[in-house]
């Protein structure tokens, strides 16, 4: 129970900051900007986009603070309280504090600021001594986040910022304490098992065992005795002594059936008693046995079109969709894009004991980018620029075609939306359209032809665009 408490209480950590009136700002040993608090947000509004990423000096310089405390702090390596002017006009008595390692190297610094007004006006309130003994709590805390593994127990990722994101989260702190059986949705790659992971490491269930179990990797004729085992001289060349199936190792936890969809007709009836009566029967056993465990399934698959279809039971999807979780693609919630880039490129750096970092160009596209794998995609091309690049900035030339190609598509679409209603829209594309096409054919003929419309028609389009044909 007290590892529980500490997880719940690193859960809500940020959230706890960002409700605070005091500014907080997070860089990490060489001032890089990492994270700033809702109210640092408002107050350097106007240069959010460009900060996060950005070393504090940089910005000292453009004039977004004066004078950078965190710089002061890392020249000096101690905490340091002064007067700081931002863009805004408004002056804050920051103070600046180090977050050291066990080994007592810079880990991270925080920054602390309140309004000098609110100093002013709060006297008789909360002291400016009393607030920073509450950040160096926070502080404790944020120690206690593993950069590598991010609140989790077993190195999966729970990273992200965006609306969908924090609603997530808070789904999964519901769902994780009842233990209702969880159907997860999405598409390939979007991280259902991270989901299902960190359902069962805020769960009652955190310290007994997590089975993942693929149900399209295991071959047809091998999952019903992977699943529920079997008993000795259960079948010809069935190991004498019998099978532990993959339900029994999840006795007490949590069994996650990933790619549900894929699981054979005959044997969903068999996991329906299981979810109905929590028993079940190894293959050639005599009596059912019981299982103590959660149940929590994926897929990226549409099941209500499968029961239509016949190919997948009707009973049995009521029976998982008790408690549904849909997570959406990555190309629908762009702001996540960012950490899981900052994250992966953390994590690989270490793993291959690379420094490499994004340029603010890189990261441009790379947030544009619509990513049809989701995070796996964006995880497995991160390595491969972590280990494939030759120099330590990752810029524009060592993305692959296929960003630069999205990023002109985009481009393209976003010229084209110039207009205030839809006919004028439409009126843009129409015209582009018409304009490439004659370029190409060089006769109104050959032009109308190849887009399927009279001759006449394509001279009317002519005139109403104002579109000279000697000129092309």
């Amino acid at each position: 129970m007290i590892e529980k408490n500490i997880e719940i209480e690193q859960i809500y950590f940020l959230k706890i900051l960002n409700s605070l009136d005091d500014a907080i700002y997070i860089t990490d040993k060489t001032g890089k900007t990492l994270w700033m608090n809702e109210i640092n947000k408002k107050i350097f509004e106007s240069h959010k986009s460009r900060m996060i990423g950005k070393s504090v000096a940089e910005l000292e310089n453009e004039g977004v603070f004066n004078p950078s405390i965190i710089k002061k702090v890392i020249e000096t390596g101690k905490t340091i309280t002064k007067v700081q002017t931002l863009v805004n006009g408004e002056k804050y008595m920051t103070t600046g504090h180090l977050i050291l390692s066990d080994d007592g190297d810079i880990e991270y610094v925080v920054a602390h600021g309140r309004n000098m007004n609110k100093i002013a006006s709060s006297a008789p309130q909360l002291e400016l001594g009393e607030i920073n003994a509450l950040l160096q709590r926070y502080i404790q805390e944020f120690r206690k986040l593993n950069k590598d593994k991010l609140l989790n127990k077993n190195g999966t990722t729970f990273v992200g910022q965006s609306q969908s994101f924090v609603r997530l989260s808070e789904i999964i702190e519901t769902v994780a304490s009842v233990d209702t059986t969880v159907l997860i949705t999405g598409e390939t790659g979007v991280g259902k098992n991270i989901v299902a992971q960190q359902i069962h490491n805020l769960s009652e269930r955190h310290d007994k065992p997590f089975i993942h179990v693929n149900c399209a990797s295991i071959p047809e004729t091998l999952i019903e005795s992977e699943l529920f085992g079997y008993s000795k001289g259960a079948f010809t060349g069935a190991n004498t002594g019998g099978k532990v199936g993959l339900i029994q190792l999840a006795e007490s936890g949590t069994l996650f059936l990933d790619e549900i969809g894929e699981l054979p007709l005959h044997l969903q009836s068999k996991l329906l008693q299981l979810l109905q009566n929590k028993t079940y029967k190894p293959i050639g056993a005599l009596q059912t046995k019981n299982a103590n465990i959660r149940i929590i399934a994926a897929t990226n698959r549409h099941l209500e079109t499968m029961i239509d279809e016949g190919t997948f039971r009707r009973d049995l999807f009521y029976r998982l969709n008790v408690l549904p979780i849909t997570i959406l693609p990555l190309r629908e919630r762009k702001e996540d894009i960012f950490p899981l880039l900052q994250f992966y490129l953390n994590t690989f750096n270490t793993r291959h004991k690379k420094n490499r970092f994004f340029t603010m160009e890189a990261i441009e596209i790379l947030q544009n980018y619509t990513w049809p794998g989701n995070i796996r995609e964006l995880e497995n091309f991160v390595e491969q620029l972590v280990v494939m690049v030759k120099q330590d900035e990752i810029s524009l030339s060592d993305l692959p075609e296929r960003f630069h190609k999205a990023e002109t598509e985009n481009k393209d679409l976003h010229l084209q939306l110039q207009g205030d209603t839809l006919p004028e829209i439409l009126d843009n594309v129409e015209r582009d359209i018409i304009k490439e096409a004659y370029k190409q054919h060089k006769s109104t003929r050959k032009t109308a032809q190849f887009l399927g419309i009279p001759q006449s028609t394509f001279m009317r389009r002519l005139k109403k665009y104002g579109i000279d044909t000697k000129a092309n």
